[in-house]
């Protein structure tokens, strides 16, 4: 995120849904959305205008129907709010957030695995 907007709650979900499905009208994720909350679709095509001027959201209005694109990656996202979160919580010490997150959380063996060829790679 070139201007490191950080999304508000409301906007990550948004941001969810057009990560999974691609590029979706406000109709599409609004259906989505009111699954798992209660909300109007004006709310949820209020937002969306907003994340557009914001710069989260690309707009195509080339056809009646608008079609919107996250402008910002997963990836980048997540790392934005991880750095973030080290810095204010942690002290700047990815070591202690990862110790936490591992203590808190219950990993399978797999993860585990990954986590060990990740810290192997990382030596190398």
């Amino acid at each position: 995120m070139t201007k490191h907007i950080k999304p508000t709650d409301s906007e990550l979900e948004i941001l969810a849904i057009l990560w999974e499905r691609g590029a979706s009208t406000v109709r599409a994720v609004h259906e989505i959305l009111e699954q798992r909350k209660e909300i109007g679709y004006t709310t949820t095509l209020k937002l969306m205008q907003i994340m557009h001027d914001k710069g989260l959201l690309t707009r195509d209005a080339s056809n009646k129907t608008h079609i919107y694109t996250a402008a910002v990656s997963r990836e980048q996202t997540r790392e934005q709010f991880l750095n973030k979160m080290i810095d204010t919580l942690f002290g700047g010490s990815a070591s202690q957030l990862v110790m936490q997150a591992l203590g808190q959380h219950q990993s399978s063996k797999e993860e585990l695995e990954q986590i060990k060829q990740y810290l192997d790679k990382m030596e190398e």
